[in-house]
C-alpha cells in the first residue's frame, strides 16, 4: 500500500490531515516559488519566459527569430560557387613524399602524350654544332640562334676552322644573338680546346665538357642527351620555372633542382622529361601569362589559376604550334606538327635551309 493511500488516524491532534490531492497541490506551489526564486542577474526562466503576453515572451521570440536568421546566412555562405577551380593535387590536405612523386611521375606520362614530338629546338647536324649552337642561345631565343649559324658554320665546319678565324669576323657573323663579343671568345675558345686537347672531336663526358670555355652543365647535358644519348636534366629558365610550379622543389639553385628531380624520375626519362616540361613552358606555361584555362594538365598542377583561366582568353596566349604558329627550328624534325620558322631576314630560304642529318 502507498504511503499516499493510508488511512486517516484519529486523535486529539490539531493538524489538519493532509489529502493525497492537498500534497499534489503544495508540491507544485513549492515548485513555483523556487522557479521564481531563479531569477539571478535578470535572466527569465523557462517557465517566465514562455508565458505569453509577457516580455520576456517577446524577447525570447526576438532571439529565436535571430538565430534563424543566423543560421540561414551561415548556411547560404558554406554554399560552393558556380564554378569551382579544378581540386588541388593533395586535396587540401599537405602533400606527403610519395604522393608528390606519384603526381610528378603522372605529369610526365601525360607532358608525352601532349608533346609526342618534343625535341632539342636547335638546328644541328652534328655534336660540334649542336655544342656551339647551345653557347650562343644564352640570353636569346632558339629561333635567333637558328637563323645565325647557317652561316657561321657555312664558313667555319669544324672546330679547327672556327678556332683559327679572325676573331671580328665570328663577332660580326653571330652579333643578332647578343652578347656577341664575350660569345665569340667562348665558341672560339671551346674549338681551340676540342682541337688541341680532344682532337678535334666533341668529348662524350660531362666532367670534359664543363672545362670547355662558355660551358656549363645545363650546354653540357644538352649536347650529351641529344647528340650522344647519354640521359641528363636540362635545367633551364623555363624548366625552373615549372618545376617549382609544380611543386617539385622549392629551390631556385639549377644545380640543386637537377639533384632532386634526378631523385623524382628514372634516369632514362631525364632527357625527354627536360624537353616535354621545356616544350610546355614555352607554348603554355609562360612565365608572365600562362595560359591555365588552355592547359590540358590542370588537374595536376597546384599553381592552377596563376594565368589567365577563361578558355576563350587562354587560347589566344598559346605559342608556336599550339597557337598556330611556326616553331623556332628552320629544320625541324619531320613528325613536328608545326610549321619551320622563317629564315632570317634577307636570306633566301635555300641559303639558310641545311640538312638536319642524324640526330
Amino acid at each position: 500500500m502507498n504511503r499516499t493511500d493510508s488511512p486517516r488516524v484519529n486523535g486529539p491532534s490539531k493538524a489538519t490531515p493532509v489529502t493525497p490531492t492537498a500534497a499534489k497541490a503544495g508540491a507544485a506551489k513549492a515548485g513555483a516559488s523556487k522557479t521564481g526564486a531563479k531569477k539571478t542577474g535578470g535572466t527569465t526562466t523557462k517557465a517566465a519566459a514562455e508565458k505569453p503576453g509577457t516580455k520576456a515572451a517577446t524577447k525570447a521570440t526576438a532571439k529565436k527569430t535571430t538565430a534563424k536568421k543566423a543560421t540561414g546566412t551561415k548556411t547560404a555562405a558554406k554554399e560552393p560557387a558556380a564554378v569551382a577551380a579544378p581540386p588541388k593535387p593533395s586535396g587540401g590536405r599537405a602533400e606527403s613524399r610519395l604522393g608528390m612523386v606519384r603526381r610528378a611521375r603522372r605529369i610526365n606520362r601525360e607532358l608525352a602524350e601532349v608533346y609526342p614530338y618534343a625535341h632539342p629546338e636547335l638546328d644541328f647536324r652534328n655534336p660540334f654544332e649542336l655544342l656551339v649552337a647551345t653557347v650562343l642561345s644564352a640570353q636569346t631565343t632558339d629561333l635567333r640562334v637558328n637563323q645565325t649559324t647557317p652561316a657561321l658554320f657555312a664558313r667555319y665546319p669544324t672546330p679547327e676552322d672556327l678556332a683559327a678565324a679572325v676573331p671580328e669576323e665570328v663577332e660580326e657573323l653571330i652579333r643578332p644573338t647578343g652578347f656577341f663579343r664575350a660569345k665569340t671568345k667562348s665558341i672560339m675558345g671551346l674549338a681551340a680546346a676540342l682541337r688541341d686537347e680532344h682532337g678535334g672531336e666533341v668529348p662524350g663526358r660531362l666532367e670534359d665538357l664543363v672545362k670547355l670555355p662558355g660551358v656549363g652543365r645545363k650546354t653540357a647535358f644538352v649536347v650529351l642527351g641529344n647528340a650522344f644519348g647519354v640521359p641528363g636534366i636540362t635545367v633551364d629558365t623555363h624548366f625552373m620555372r615549372l618545376a617549382r610550379r609544380f611543386r617539385w622543389t622549392e629551390s631556385d639553385d639549377p644545380v640543386k633542382i637537377e639533384a632532386e628531380i634526378a631523385e623524382i624520375f628514372p634516369k632514362s626519362d631525364w632527357t625527354m622529361l627536360s624537353h616535354r616540361v621545356i616544350f610546355h613552358g614555352r607554348r603554355i606555361c609562360h612565365a608572365r601569362k600562362p595560359a591555365c584555362g588552355a592547359c590540358p594538365i590542370t588537374h595536376l598542377c597546384p599553381a592552377y589559376g596563376e594565368g589567365e583561366t577563361d578558355p576563350e582568353k587562354a587560347r589566344k596566349l598559346l605559342k608556336y604550334e599550339k597557337g598556330g604558329f611556326p616553331g623556332q627550328r628552320l629544320n625541324p624534325p619531320a613528325d613536328y606538327p608545326g610549321r619551320p620558322a622563317p629564315p632570317a631576314p634577307g636570306v633566301a630560304p635555300g641559303a639558310a635551309q641545311r640538312p638536319s642529318g642524324a640526330e
